[in-house]
């Protein structure tokens, strides 16, 4: 039986593959031609060397897995005893997680006698049905994904095995990495890609007889490095919990290659160098990742353990990494997407967020994006791309910078950063930022100003809304007469984690938020802007639905061609002085 909040319309298919293009049918045919090819390979007598199981799993999913609770990629299949190759995939994403194989992270991480029987009876499962070179597995990513698994976890998974399983098992080995040796370079560039190589570099140090696949992976996996890793550490998705993968799957490599007493190529260990501080700088107070382009939090101890691994030490608070910006003070953290959403093949994944921030208080989040909606289905997809998902300022019913309908691949209208600054100082951070996200449909250039306090006890922020040039001027004046003068309805939202409790104070002035760890923040505006609470979702990797959570919103109109409002949130005992350092300012809140 399979549950899920998800159905798969033709127009997602074509995103999962359901429908395959020309190219995708190239693609696949020659992918099971080079399955086929490998089953000539020569078997594997054995390992030379074992890399140390490094990847970390989950010990409340592997629990679930041996309960026969198998929940891939939003769609939970209740099966107890049941062989995970028997269940009927719902879509190609739960087949691409079951294909990986990073499943058996969970199932180490359980430990129990029941787990290790369950790991055995799954991956001789998967020898027995699909070595042959049949199966959606076969393809360079997955294949990657599979091979290092099937590496860290060897002894769990020979574990009591017969001589003939044992003979099964190198066999297998052996032919998805010949298979590998073929076709790493057709897996899309990127995160697939270094999996790719990630596992081709496994297979060279962990096999007898595969020795001479070790430089060419090698070399190409640093060729990669150049290519997809820029000057400061960042990657052409923007997302940060990627950056996270491809940090893990280089950390992974060096200490491969280091404990076969290989040489570490010069451009992975300088990847390494540049991503470490990146991470640092997209890490929230509570230690997980900025949520932006895609990314979720990471998972429990990946980012922890990619940072010790790579063995960079930190050399002070980076304030600028990938196109975020950091504000720090003391246990409060604020992240800000500083920049337009990434371009090129990297469309896919972005979303409308620029300038939107999310606020961390010790190990409590405070201010969150609502997150990727892509586990829950395409239209789920399609919501959280939107700016109205992010907490940022946003003219209702039109995102910053507008996706394609018919090909979510396709960005018709990009925000594009216009001005910033940035100043650290004795009493704070201060950060500037304007776009033109709706210069074309409004005439209007959106500004925010984010000022953290120096104990982090305060944010003080200031939006406006400005036609600037005399061309600017008459698109909004035409604007105003398509509206009747009503103008451009505006709302500034701030999206609340899950398990903050929000409400409404001082007569509706004001909207309390109370922490799980005890603290209360409060914000506060001025300006002409409607305060209220209203309904959000939290979307999150692992789950069967959205959490529902709660959203402040605060609603306008833009009437002339300058509009600006201001609020504070603050913790509650530095509420007064912050609100009377925003009125006796009173720069804002003139609509």
């Amino acid at each position: 039986m399979i549950r899920g909040n998800r159905t798969t319309s033709s127009s997602e298919a074509d995103h999962l593959g359901g429908k395959i293009s020309a190219s995708g049918l190239r693609a696949g045919f020659a992918d099971r031609y080079a399955a086929f090819a490998a089953r000539r390979a020569k078997p594997a007598a054995g390992f030379v060397s074992q890399p140390e199981p490094r990847s970390i799993g989950l010990y409340a999913r592997g629990k679930q897995l041996v309960a026969g609770n198998i929940l891939f990629s939003g769609h939970l299949a209740e099966a107890p005893g049941a062989m995970l190759w028997e269940i009927v995939a719902p879509d190609p994403a739960f087949h691409a997680e079951a294909q990986g194989f990073s499943w058996l992270d969970d199932l180490a991480a359980f430990g129990t006698p029941a787990a290790r029987s369950r790991a055995q009876d799954w991956t001789w499962g998967w020898i027995d049905r699909y070595s042959a070179g049949t199966g959606p597995g076969w393809t360079p990513d997955l294949t990657g994904r599979r091979i290092i698994r099937w590496v860290h976890h060897a002894t769990l998974l020979l574990s009591g095995k017969e001589k003939a399983e044992t003979v099964a098992y190198y066999r297998s080995l052996s032919q998805q990495s010949a298979f590998l040796a073929r076709r790493w370079s057709a897996a899309a560039p990127g995160l697939p890609r270094f999996e790719a190589l990630t596992g081709l570099v496994y297979a060279g140090i962990s096999l007898i007889g595969m020795e001479k696949l070790i430089g060419p992976a090698a070399a190409a996996l640093a060729a990669e490095c150049k290519t997809e890793i820029d000057a400061d550490g960042g990657i052409p998705t923007r997302n940060p919990e990627e950056l996270l993968e491809v940090l893990t799957l280089l950390t992974w490599t060096a200490s491969a290659l280091s404990e076969a007493s290989k040489l570490v190529p010069p451009e992975v260990a300088a990847a390494i160098a540049r991503i470490a501080p990146a991470l640092r700088a997209l890490r929230h107070a509570d230690g997980d990742l900025a949520r932006f382009h895609g990314g979720g939090k990471g998972l429990d101890g990946r980012l922890d353990q990619a940072l010790a691994s790579a063995g960079v030490r930190p050399t002070g608070a980076a304030t600028i990494a990938m196109g975020f910006a950091r504000l720090s003070g003391r246990r409060t953290s604020v992240i800000v997407d500083a920049s337009a959403p990434p371009g090129g093949r990297a469309v896919a994944t972005a979303h409308a967020s620029t300038t939107a921030f999310e606020l961390t208080s010790g190990r409590r989040a405070l201010i969150v994006s609502c997150g990727s909606g892509a586990p829950f289905g395409l239209a789920w997809r399609q919501a959280g791309r939107a700016t109205q998902s992010h907490s940022v300022l946003s003219i209702d019913g039109v995102s910053s910078s507008r996706f394609s309908r018919r090909a979510q691949a396709e960005l018709t209208d990009r925000a594009a950063i216009t001005g910033s600054r940035m100043t650290v100082g004795a009493e704070g951070s201060e950060l500037y930022l304007a776009h033109n996200g709706w210069l074309s449909s409004h005439g209007l250039t959106t500004s925010r100003t984010l000022t953290l306090a120096q104990d982090g006890r305060r944010l003080i922020g200031i939006e406006a809304l400005t036609a600037l040039t005399t061309e600017a001027r008459r698109r909004f004046e035409d604007m105003m007469t398509a509206t009747r003068l009503d103008g451009a309805a505006f709302s500034i939202r701030f999206h609340l984690h899950p398990e903050v409790d929000a409400a409404l104070d001082m007569g509706g002035t004001a909207v309390s938020m109370s922490l799980r760890s005890g603290e209360i923040w409060v914000l506060r505006h001025s300006g002409s802007a409607k305060l209220s609470l209203q309904p959000s979702v939290y979307l999150e990797k692992g789950r069967l639905k959205p959490r529902p959570s709660t959203q402040i919103v605060l609603a306008g109109h833009a009437r002339g061609f300058e509009t600006r409002i201001g609020w504070t949130l603050a913790k509650a005992q530095d509420t007064p002085l912050a609100i009377r350092d925003l009125e006796s300012d009173d720069p804002v809140g003139q609509s």
